[in-house]
């Protein structure tokens, strides 16, 4: 038996097909040091009103990326179910570890959700919240939408982005549809398809039209960022008809469209030391123009190493953080997209 068809050891209370808003946790059995017998309870909402479509909405699958986990929990306050028709499941701090420290992976296991898909129901705690995502949650659903920002390490322009299946792919037209209504400033394409441990991967496998953000980060919130993660919130409901018209509506953007390729759409530091960048987030480069230099403070007389694009295309990601290490991420570009 695969790990995918394997039952969950997560428990659930919630009644998926009971009318009405219903709150509570997700039970993850985790025996540790400090508890033998204790539990990771993971906050779940479920709205539900007649029949209709079911949105699976998520955030904190990042815990140090906020717009996605205060939209939500403002969401799950303020909507009443009489609003809707359908279903709405919604994992506001989905790997709660990690969002209760305010930190990329969970500091319980390491464990980066958006890289443990499809996981494993006898896994480590980040595996199973995966694998229970994936393979009892997914199935009910329609439509996905997992919010993402920068975190403490990247800073973007505000994006939603979804992902263009290897080899052809079925629901294309479906996403690219989801993408503009959503109505984020750059709505991008991830057509570089070799990563497939991420949630909007897992939705591909389930059948599921899937979109991710990317709304802004730096460790922080803006005004602009949280009004981008409403109103693409709310459109996306509309879009898939949960609620019959979205309140922003008249005063969302037209998405610019863009697309993310394979590696030489990201820049590296290639050593230690202080990055100075030469760009910042909307330039237009082209390749072999300078994205930076590494300074080397405890040799100052030493030459910085200049860093240069390996092809042309618009700043939509750097990195806020300036003393890197080798590997780190610098930035990356969109091209727009052709069709």
């Amino acid at each position: 038996m695969s790990p995918a068809d394997q039952p969950t050891r997560i428990r659930c209370f919630i009644d998926f097909e009971q009318d009405g808003k219903q709150v509570g946790y997700l039970q993850l059995p985790h025996s540790s040091n400090v508890s033998a017998y204790g539990w990771i309870g993971i906050p779940i909402c479920v709205v539900k009103n007649g029949s209709g479509p079911t949105l699976y909405l998520g955030a904190g699958n990042h815990g140090d990326e906020y717009e996605g986990q205060i939209t939500l929990a403002r969401l799950i306050r303020e909507l009443d179910p009489a609003s809707i028709q359908g279903r709405l499941i919604i994992l506001p701090a989905s790997n709660f570890p990690a969002a209760m420290v305010g930190s990329r992976c969970s500091p319980i296991d390491d464990g980066n959700l958006n890289r443990s898909f499809p996981g494993d129901p006898d896994g480590r705690p980040t595996s199973a919240i995966a694998h229970f995502i994936e393979n009892v949650l997914m199935p009910k659903c329609d439509g996905l939408l997992d919010m993402h920002s920068g975190g403490k390490t990247l800073d973007y322009i505000p994006s939603a982005l979804m992902r263009k299946t290897p080899g052809g792919d079925p629901r294309f037209e479906q996403k690219l549809a989801a993408l503009q209504a959503y109505g984020a400033p750059i709505g991008y394409i991830v057509s570089d398809g070799r990563e497939d441990r991420t949630i909007i991967a897992g939705a591909d496998r389930k059948g599921v039209v899937a979109l991710g953000t990317e709304l802004g980060g730096a460790g922080t919130v803006t005004l602009e960022t949280l009004k981008v993660a409403r109103r693409g919130l709310y459109n996306f409901m509309a879009h898939f008809g949960v609620i019959e018209r979205s309140p922003y509506a008249d005063a969302t953007p037209q998405s610019r469209l863009l697309e993310v390729g394979g590696p030489d759409y990201y820049i590296h530091a290639p050593c230690r030391g202080l990055y100075e960048p030469a760009v910042e987030l909307g330039h237009e480069v082209e390749a072999g123009q300078t994205v930076g230099w590494i300074h080397f403070m405890d040799d100052p007389v030493r030459p910085p190493v200049e860093i240069t694009f390996a092809r042309a295309g618009t700043v939509f990601c750097t990195r806020p953080i300036l003393q890197v290490e080798r590997g780190d991420c610098l930035a990356h570009l969109g091209t727009d997209y052709s069709g």
